[in-house]
């Protein structure tokens, strides 16, 4: 489920990402209430997981004609009760068909369905897709009850455009899918290699119509040696309903071989409408015999604990690497550095730590992730230990999420 924010806070992106709201924010607490909230948040938390443990256990593992899987796994962090997710994967014809079960361990000690997940897409002809996610979670008698139903279309034309609509809808009190947000986007070759996408997100305003509420305009450009040229403006009204630019994000990314660096700045207006650089992101990323490493260093006119002074700070370093050793093993490290915001100048120190490895044997897949924070006595203290296990062998991806690139 894709959803579109209107605003963005300043300064630092930050390494450990949860998912985001559902495109209306808080609409989907007058549908379910609290259930609604949890169930948003551990849906995002499953689906931005640094531990991409996979396995495909099909019920015929030579059942290619269908390209059909299912596969089962369990979690664990720390003391909390474990967690299983069955997902399943069926694809004939021109229909796909894919869910996600994650269950919980109830008070008996047995696993019991807290939340599922159904996407399915059909290819309507040569040029179209229709998608349609829908989220479910349990009321209070533990029935299954629908949370939110988002449909995406695509359009594909000659020449390399295409146009995407997406509807996200949520069940009133009386169970009755009410249209909260849609989002339109349209993709354009304009030159041999520049490509113009304009995308407009409608809200219902308090006539219950749709209005537009937001407009992005980006334009990306190929150039030479492999060198990738972005620009992206995003457009909110003003108190008199007409259109004013509240940020323009500009990037660059260069490409050599396995190597690649790109480099993010955006600008916002400040209180007399003038435009300012407010942050900037340095993207590297290696790859060498047997390991990749990537490094992210986030800069911002906002530093914590100090005064705005009108330059851009360091305010953020995040690494990453990888490794694969011969077994086939593969761990992945993760290390985030921020200002202690008792001290912003005093450079920045390790706040995070993030551990993950994936091994395989004889009898299935096992990943263990380890989080370690800094505490308020600035020492790095353990906070979570997640263990997952799958039963099969055959497919494996571990990932920790790297920061977001540039389209």
């Amino acid at each position: 489920m894709r959803c579109a924010g209107i605003c963005e806070q300043d300064g630092v992106r930050r390494s450990v990402r949860g998912g985001g709201e559902f495109g209306d924010g808080s609409s989907c607490m007058s549908a379910g209430g609290h259930l609604a909230r949890l169930m948003v948040l551990a849906i995002s938390a499953y689906s931005c997981s640094g531990l991409a443990l996979r396995a495909q256990t099909s019920d015929s593992q030579s059942d290619v004609a269908n390209k059909s899987w299912t596969s089962t796994s369990q979690s664990q962090s720390g003391s909390t009760n474990p967690m299983r997710t069955v997902e399943s994967h069926t694809q004939s014809g021109n229909r796909t068909v894919d869910s996600q079960s994650i269950q919980r361990r109830n008070a008996d000690g047995d696993f019991e369905p807290y939340q599922d997940i159904e996407k399915t897409s059909v290819r309507v002809d040569l040029t179209t897709v229709r998608t349609t996610t829908r989220a479910f979670g349990r009321d209070a008698d533990g029935k299954r009850k629908l949370i939110q139903v988002s449909e995406e279309e695509i359009h594909t034309r000659a020449g390399g455009d295409f146009s995407v609509v997406r509807s996200t809808s949520n069940p009133d009190a009386d169970g009755n899918l009410q249209l909260v947000q849609r989002e339109i986007e349209e993709t354009k070759k304009t030159g041999k290699d520049v490509e113009e996408t304009k995308t407009t997100v409608m809200l219902p305003g308090a006539d219950g119509a749709l209005a537009p509420v937001m407009t992005v305009q980006e334009r990306r450009q190929q150039e030479a040696n492999g060198t990738v040229a972005s620009k992206k403006t995003t457009l909110l009204p003003d108190l008199n309903g007409n259109r004013q630019v509240s940020e323009v994000k500009e990037a660059i990314t260069k490409r050599d071989g396995k190597n690649q660096n790109t480099d993010e700045r955006v600008s916002r207006p400040d209180a007399d409408g003038k435009l300012g650089e407010v942050s900037r992101t340095v993207s590297k990323e290696s790859e060498t015999s047997g390991e990749k490493r990537s490094t992210v260093e986030s800069y911002s006119v906002d530093v914590p604990g100090a005064a705005r002074d009108g330059s851009l700070h360091l305010v953020e370093r995040s690494t990453t690497t990888q490794r694969t050793s011969s077994t086939g093993q593969q761990d992945t490290g993760n290390q985030v550095e921020q200002p202690d915001p008792g001290d912003p100048g005093g450079g920045l120190r390790v706040t995070l730590l993030t551990t993950d490895s994936v091994r395989t044997g004889t009898s299935g897949t096992q990943g263990t992730q380890t989080i370690q924070m800094r505490d308020a006595n600035g020492s790095l203290e353990v906070v979570s230990v997640d263990i997952s296990k799958s039963d099969n062998v055959h497919a494996l991806q571990l990932q920790i999420a790297p920061s977001e690139k540039p389209k």
